[in-house]
């Protein structure tokens, strides 16, 4: 009798403790973003599928992603110091309302496959305000398509220092800032005074070129 009151309180640990990591696994589970899924076999892109720029990975001064799931694949050819070809799901952003999405071959010759989006960040979310191929235009007046098609062959479209895109109109410490202040994050650090100042100057600049909504 001693033997089976002393089994039924550890079969009671043993059950409560499935039924916890179950529990976790099922959080973890939630909270793990989904690889984007495929309709008529194309990539499906919402506002959702895009959120805080820190949560990707970083590759020098940009962050890059897969939407379905190829990240290695993404890597490899963002890290390569030869450049090479995205696959399809890369998604690269340099800052918080601007990204280049991957779709497969043959989805758009003329861009390479890639698909230019501009996106209102708020603390919200994303919402997509214009995407396209060779006529988004982004918050400075630029053309995506026009600044990336200047990037050298090997390079897939991508600008980077030395890729033979035209300079931005953006200094690596305000890309920097921008990439800190995401609202769309929810662990921003506080910001210096010089920040502030820099980011109020931005706004400025910002207000006085910004093209008109489409």
């Amino acid at each position: 009798m001693k033997l089976i009151r002393a089994i039924k309180p550890i079969q009671l640990l043993v059950s409560l403790l499935v039924a916890t990591n179950l529990l976790t696994m099922n959080a973890i589970a939630e909270e793990t973003p989904k690889p984007a899924t495929i309709h008529n076999g194309q990539i499906k892109i919402s506002d959702k599928t895009f959120s805080c720029i820190r949560e990707m990975t970083k590759v020098r001064g940009f962050y890059v992603d897969n939407l379905l799931g190829d990240i290695e694949g993404t890597l490899k050819t963002a890290q390569s110091e030869n450049g090479g070809t995205y696959p399809p799901g890369s998604l690269v952003q340099l800052v918080p309302g601007e990204v280049m999405v991957k779709h497969h071959k043959g989805f758009n010759a003329a861009t390479k496959d890639w698909e230019f989006f501009e996106l209102d960040a708020t603390k919200d979310g994303s919402k997509i305000r214009k995407r396209g191929f060779a006529d988004v235009v982004n918050r400075f007046g630029g053309n995506c398509f026009g600044c990336h098609i200047k990037a050298k062959p090997q390079w897939d479209m991508i600008c980077e220092t030395g890729h033979g895109c035209d300079p931005i109109p953006l200094t690596k410490d305000i890309l920097a800032l921008l990439q800190k202040t995401d609202p769309r994050c929810k662990n921003n650090e506080a910001l210096t005074e010089v920040e502030i100042k820099k980011l109020a100057y931005l706004k400025k600049v910002l207000s006085a070129t910004k093209p008109d909504a489409q």
